[in-house]
């Protein structure tokens, strides 16, 4: 069976789900090919550091987050985007409060519930 989603999804009709302390998400579009998620940081919340075979790119909505990506590290604001390769251990510290959004090839399989 493919694991997709409905053509449609609605931001009011998705659920935020806590990620952690000052972190939550929403899955907002996937098949099993691509996976877009809406993460939502409070200011100093952290996405800790870690690893998938997962291809990733964010994109900053708003806010302000100091990204490290391997040995690279640098401040992103709204507008910018960050490439992470799989495997590559990632992270990053919210400055100021803000909203990311993820996409991931293919998909992430332990998002879904």
């Amino acid at each position: 069976m493919i694991k997709e989603c409905d053509p449609f999804r609605f931001e009011n009709e998705i659920e935020w789900e806590d990620a952690g302390l000052g972190v939550s998400r929403q899955i907002m579009a996937y098949n099993e090919n691509l996976m877009m998620v809406k993460v939502k940081f409070e200011t100093d919340a952290e996405g800790t550091p870690h690893t998938h075979p997962h291809t990733q790119t964010t994109y900053v909505v708003s806010g302000v987050f100091e990204f490290t990506v391997g040995d690279k590290t640098a401040i992103v604001r709204s507008g910018d985007s960050v490439y992470m390769k799989p495997g590559v251990l990632h992270g990053c510290k919210c400055i100021e409060a803000g909203v990311l959004i993820d996409t991931f090839n293919p998909m992430r399989n332990d998002f879904l519930k």
